[in-house]
């Protein structure tokens, strides 16, 4: 495949190693999008603007999860006793959309319509994320919602920049390296125990992420971004077999908390698929916000809700948890912020692929496995060797960010070096095409200077513990502004304590702090400490060719969102993929592990003979880390895209059948 070819970004560095000011790269002037509206111009955007096949999804029986409610200051009604009725069909999702002025690819159709309605109405990029997440919060609350936090990539059409948002949950401040050490026996929490419990509650970044979007890009207000996840919230949306199936992977710790019980496990019964799940909780809650802002929520009485939720916890009558209460205080919500900052930036085959930088490991992890891709040539290679360059580059720069990548505000990042030409040949110098290496290695020396081959040695420590579940979405606008944004509570199902009387989850994001060290005398960037962020693996990327967007892409999967987008990546880039094959594609995710965790459907495919010959090992993971008795699903992720085709028509594709499917739309559909 040739490689679309685009001019290098100048890029200055700051003292943290961060780019203080990135753009598009050299460019041709051209027309400038309109200038945006004042932020009043698109208030008037309300429940009337809102296609009606939008709201159709409501059905008019009793409510699967709660009864319906009008909005209140306080918390809303409880659940309903009537059981659930049937709900109108929910209109099919759609992998795959071509078209122009904007597009949205998300997890459901409830989400990406809210986003369409947003574009349509005169909102941009920025407007319509929001109303895409906050839609996510209702009818995918076990992955994501204001309870969790996340990352956000920006790239403004106007001045051609990218910036990011981190949205990262914080540590309380009173918190210390022992937060998961059990005070009755010196040793760590057991990580189910640790997860479905406050301590492993952080300060949640998702709202205060979506004030800073609308703050900087914005063009409506956080109320009327809020407007259409308020409408499906509190008229309702069909379940569908994935809602179900993640109701019952949760169902033994949600019946632990009465809040999620009454909300998720109605009668103490799963969801029926077909029928109509409400959330007046939520409803009311959203439209709290809407009015009193998030100052509410951060430090309000909102806040103090959160609070008193992760300090007595809501157990239901008989439940059999210890109760391990958290840390948080009103002071550490009062405390948050969402900054701003500059992404990741590494050149690769002509593109410039921006991501997240730390305390996300995301984007530095995949600049450097491109890096050192970059020192071969993959698309002359066979499969088998492609794909073994691949899982080698993954399990070395594994080792590099478990041993140096952390909260930058409390540990010396060395991202400038990680990302660098000189530190990649040191890395691919290790690489043999005859044999795999043997994980877990040990990582490189980012300070040893170009030329450096330094032997494999081997390495001493385990593998950190990560939750597998958040989601992702891509919204891109008429002017051509770009989001690509991944959220989280992180585990599914998250901490399972609904907040009382408020409809959401709280997450459990703290678990992503390594207990104790990794590796005996060795430093470790990711342990606990007051106020610090937890490391977390999210990528959300977007790529330029030649100043100008080519492809927006991110993954849910926890630690393995890194390598589902690296192979969205390559097999786009590098392997003539089309976008949609590429998302759709069978993946394996070499972590520095003995054994890579790989699909059913890359273990079947031809290559793995080949790859089984030069070493490699694959292992198939399909029960939960909080419960080796509850099946999952053994897939990877569950990838969304944009690809600009320089026409002025955009390709979105979401996912076609892992976690259900996605579903993805444009304003004007190509004819």
């Amino acid at each position: 495949m040739t490689a679309r070819r685009g001019a290098a970004a100048g890029l200055p560095f700051n003292k943290a190693g961060l780019c203080d000011s990135v753009t598009g790269g050299n460019e041709a002037p051209r027309e400038e999008p309109p200038m945006r509206a004042s932020r009043r111009t698109f208030t008037a955007l309300s429940l009337a603007a809102i296609p009606a096949m939008f709201l159709a999804f409501a059905g008019t029986g009793a409510a699967a999860g709660t009864a319906a409610a009008g909005p209140a200051a306080g918390p809303a009604a409880g659940p309903a006793a009537a059981g659930p009725a049937a709900a109108p069909p929910a209109p099919a999702k759609q992998a795959v959309a071509v078209g122009t002025g904007g597009a949205v690819a998300s997890d459901d159709v409830p989400a990406t319509r809210a986003g369409l309605a947003v574009l349509r109405d005169g909102g941009n990029a920025a407007d319509a994320a929001v109303a895409v997440a906050a839609t996510l919060g209702v009818t995918d609350p076990f992955v994501a919602g204001i309870g969790g936090g996340g990352f956000l990539v920006y790239y403004d059409a106007r001045t051609h920049r990218v910036s990011t948002i981190d949205g990262r949950e914080t540590t309380p401040a009173s918190a210390g390296p022992d937060l998961f050490i059990d005070p009755a026996t010196g040793k760590p929490l057991a990580f189910p125990t640790a997860v479905t419990s406050g301590l492993s509650v952080g300060v949640p970044g998702t709202l205060m992420t979506w004030a800073q979007a609308l703050r900087n890009w914005g063009t409506i207000s956080l109320a009327s971004a809020l407007r259409p996840a308020e409408a499906v919230a509190r008229e309702g949306f069909p379940v569908d077999p994935t809602f179900r199936e993640q109701v019952r992977e949760n169902a033994a710790r949600f019946a632990q908390f009465s809040s999620t019980s009454s909300l998720f496990l109605p009668g103490g019964q799963l969801p029926a698929v077909g029928s109509t799940f409400r959330n007046p909780q939520l409803a009311a809650t959203y439209a709290q916000i809407g009015r009193r802002g998030v100052a509410d929520f951060y430090g309000g009485p909102l806040g103090t809700d959160i609070v008193s939720a992760v300090h007595q916890l809501p157990l239901a009558p008989g439940a059999t948890l210890v109760p391990r209460p958290g840390l948080m205080q009103a002071s550490d919500l009062a405390a948050y912020t969402a900054p701003v900052q500059a992404p990741t930036h590494v050149r690769y085959q002509g593109l410039d692929v921006y991501s997240m930088a730390p305390p996300s490991s995301g984007g530095i992890t995949v600049g450097e496995s491109l890096n050192i891709l970059a020192s071969f040539g993959l698309p002359a290679m066979t499969g088998v060797q492609a794909l073994h360059h691949y899982l080698e580059a993954t399990r070395l720069a594994f080792a590099d960010r478990n041993r140096y990548i952390g909260d930058p505000a409390f540990t010396d990042v060395p991202q400038r070096q990680l990302l660098s030409a000189s530190f990649a040949r040191q890395r691919a110098c290790l690489i043999s095409p005859a044999k795999a290496l043997t994980s877990p290695v040990a990582p490189g020396d980012p300070f040893a200077g170009p030329g450096s081959c330094v032997p494999a040695q081997p390495g001493s420590a385990r593998q950190p513990d990560e939750g597998t579940n958040t989601n992702h979405f891509v919204v891109a606008d008429r002017w051509g502004d770009v989001v690509s944004y991944t959220n989280t509570i992180e585990e599914l199902g998250g901490s399972g304590i609904v907040v009382p009387g408020r409809g959401f989850l709280l997450n459990n994001e703290l678990t992503d702090f390594d207990f104790t060290p990794l590796a005996a005398g060795v430093p470790d960037p990711n342990l606990p400490a007051g106020g610090k962020r937890p490391r977390s693996s999210m990528a959300p990327t977007i790529v330029l060719s030649g100043g100008r967007p080519f492809l927006a892409v991110g993954s849910p999967g926890g630690a393995s969102i890194i390598t589902t987008v690296l192979q969205v990546l390559l097999d786009r880039i590098d392997f003539g993929m089309t976008l949609p094959e590429a998302i759709a594609a069978p993946r394996a995710s070499q972590r520095n592990g003995a054994a890579a965790q790989a699909e059913p459907a890359f273990i079947a495919l031809p290559t793995t003979p080949g790859l089984q010959a030069l070493g490699q090992a694959f292992t198939i993971v399909s029960t939960s880390p909080l419960d080796p008795a509850i099946t999952i699903s053994p897939n990877i992720g569950a990838a969304s895209g944009l690809e600009f085709l320089g026409d002025g028509r955009v390709l979105a594709a979401a996912e076609p059948v892992r976690r259900g499917g996605g579903d993805a739309e444009v304003v004007h559909p190509a004819r």
